[in-house]
């Protein structure tokens, strides 16, 4: 192999392993990553016939350019605009997984509005609440009752007339 074929080689392997690299962060997975590293590699073995007599230089210049670009990608990423789109805005300690206002329903009454087999929809107190019964089915029409809500199971009974 000549030497401007090894550059060629060189320069190939080296923008298609800093491409993956790249590609990496938009399509996580860790295969393009993998490849990545492993033409990065590739590209370091072709500095040495490529440029003979300074191929460690390239190899470790490589090596060394790679840590500054992660580190630099640590620093700035997270603060672009692409880097702000993909990433989570707060830390979620406002977040609640239970429905506010499902315990002023204990006791209400209303009326299934889908077949309650064991769980469907009911309209209590104006609104559409998904319930499940306490063990029975339920036709739709029939009036129910709020008998107990757990987190955000809302536990309903045919009301007694």
């Amino acid at each position: 192999m000549n030497t401007a074929s090894a550059v060629q080689l060189f320069f190939v392997l080296l923008g298609s392993g800093l491409l993956l690299l790249g590609a990496e962060v938009f399509v996580p997975g860790g295969v393009l990553g993998i490849f990545g590293g492993l033409l990065l590699l590739g590209a370091m073995v072709a500095g040495y016939p490529a440029f003979p007599g300074s191929g460690h230089f390239v190899a470790v210049g490589i090596l060394f350019l790679a840590g500054v670009a992660i580190a630099l990608w640590i620093r700035f990423f997270p603060r672009s605009r692409v880097g702000k789109a993909m990433t989570v805005s707060n830390d979620e300690s406002d977040f609640s997984a239970v429905q506010d206002g499902l315990q002023e329903l204990l006791g209400a009454q209303g009326e299934a509005k889908s077949d309650l087999r064991p769980a469907g929809f009911a309209l209590i107190n104006g609104h559409r609440i998904d319930v499940v019964t306490q063990g029975g089915m339920i036709d739709k029409g029939t009036p129910v009752t709020v008998v107990e809500i757990e987190a955000n199971r809302v536990v309903v009974k045919r009301t007694e007339t």
